[in-house]
């Protein structure tokens, strides 16, 4: 069989993830291999598409092989899939599957991304290998990517596939937002308005006039940021060269304008068009190389809000995002507007609902997307605070290391309660709820 990988990590060859392939190869050597380096060549390959058409076109199974970038894949892939649709390269009938390693961090949002995708381009798509970063170097590990790899063949063999995750179609057409008078309320709570619009392209035209609308609305002042204008060299290359102090390795002044722009606002709105059922791959470039702040919520406890030119509505995975990335930044979600229905009364309503939390303060309790995404930051930081200083001096700063083990007095308690539910004569008199509810009850009468 002839098989493709397209190696999204911009690390190539040398990636933690590829590794799984060059395992992979050596076990099932009676196939024939090619490998795309989309990662490290994105460049090229934006500049001539003509050998990975050709790569595309010759092979029988596509194995997307890349480590999880910010919820999903890593830029240089994102934009490698969008060059794909852009050149009408017809991949119907093949079948596809991936390789991810991570922590496990919201691989899930990761691998319906590349699910999404495949149903885009027709694909037969066969449930990938979500891999821990050290998998392979165990017997287990390497167990479950030789029983993961036969299954992928036997399905192929057999002319199986699962059905990938196809996004509905809306026939709802986006309606138009209109423009009011400023308002006449001041404030001086600035927000940041982050977009990657193209104001010369008439595609643009709904989103621009929804972010027009949200500027005249507000009762402050608007730093409209337009990514799509800021000269990056490139995505995030996974070197850690910014671990220690905070500075990427890339000169193109970044991570100074990232914190001197967006970090320093009160409040942050993205506004963007819905593009291969993500916010599109320039945002996925700048999401990426946020990773100069690391894994530290820089602005916890700010609230955002999103602006968006599309369906939103069928884009399950792509609201999933949305909502993680708020939890675990600590940040109140405001409120989404879109142009599916209504676009003055939504965009209107955020502004609202965003400057009441600004006011107020207001930054309700993490769910489970928050408190599960940082308890696997907060494991893998301490483990690697030898490497991770600035994320290590932020986290024990900010009191993220909760590990339960340190809460000696509780554990203590919980067999202290267990051995009074053993005594028949204690358990008579009083019962766990009882003494649950005393607890409150103190709560209640002092306050």
């Amino acid at each position: 069989m002839n098989i493709l990988i397209l190696n999204g990590s911009p690390k190539g060859e040398n990636s933690i993830t590829y590794q799984h392939v060059e395992y992979l190869k050596r076990k099932f050597p009676e196939h024939l291999y090619k490998t795309i380096n989309v990662g490290s060549r994105i460049r090229s390959i934006e500049k001539d598409f003509s050998e990975s058409k050709a790569d595309l076109e010759w092979s029988e199974l596509i194995v997307f092989c890349y480590p999880v970038y910010t919820f999903i894949v890593p830029s240089q892939l994102h934009r490698f899939i969008e060059l794909t649709k852009e050149d009408g390269v017809d991949l119907s009938g093949k079948c596809a599957t991936q390789i991810t390693t991570s922590k496990h961090f919201y691989d899930i949002t990761a691998h319906r991304f590349i699910e999404e995708n495949c149903a885009d381009l027709k694909m037969n798509y066969i449930k990938g290998l979500s891999a821990d970063m050290e998998d392979l170097l165990s017997k287990k590990g390497r167990k479950e990517a030789l029983d993961f790899f036969n299954y992928v063949l036997w399905n192929v063999k057999n002319g199986f596939a699962e059905n990938a995750f196809m996004v509905p179609p809306m026939d709802i057409k986006p309606c138009a937002a209109s423009l009011p008078k400023n308002s006449s309320t001041k404030t001086n709570k600035k927000i940041a308005l982050v977009t990657d619009i193209d104001t010369d392209n008439k595609v643009y035209h709904n989103l621009d006039t929804m972010i027009k609308r949200f500027v005249n609305r507000y009762p402050g002042e608007v730093n409209v940021i337009n990514i799509r204008e800021f000269p990056f060299i490139g995505g995030c290359l996974g070197c850690f060269n910014c671990a220690t102090d905070g500075k990427c390795i890339y000169k193109d002044g970044f991570d100074d304008f990232l914190r001197s722009n967006i970090n320093d606002a009160d409040a942050v709105v993205f506004a963007f068009s819905i593009k291969d059922h993500s916010m599109g791959y320039r945002f996925k470039l700048f999401d990426d190389r946020q990773f100069c702040n690391g894994h530290r919520t820089v602005t916890m406890g700010k609230p955002v809000g999103y602006m968006v030119d599309g369906n939103l509505t069928v884009e399950r995975n792509l609201l999933t995002i949305i909502e993680a990335r708020a939890q675990v930044g600590g940040n109140f979600l405001a409120g989404l507007a879109t142009n599916e229905t209504n676009p003055d009364e939504g965009i209107d309503r955020l502004v609202k609902s965003i400057y009441y939390a600004m006011r107020k303060n207001y930054n309700p309790p993490k769910n489970f997307y928050g408190v599960g995404g940082l308890k696997i930051f907060r494991d893998l930081i301490y483990q690697m605070q030898g490497l991770m200083k600035e994320d290590h001096r932020f986290y024990k700063e900010n009191g993220f290391y909760d590990f339960p083990q340190k809460h000696k007095a509780r554990v203590l308690g919980m067999y202290l309660v267990s051995a009074m539910m053993n005594n028949e004569k204690l358990s008579k008199k009083v019962s766990m709820m009882d003494g649950m509810m005393m607890i409150y009850k103190k709560v209640l009468d002092k306050d």
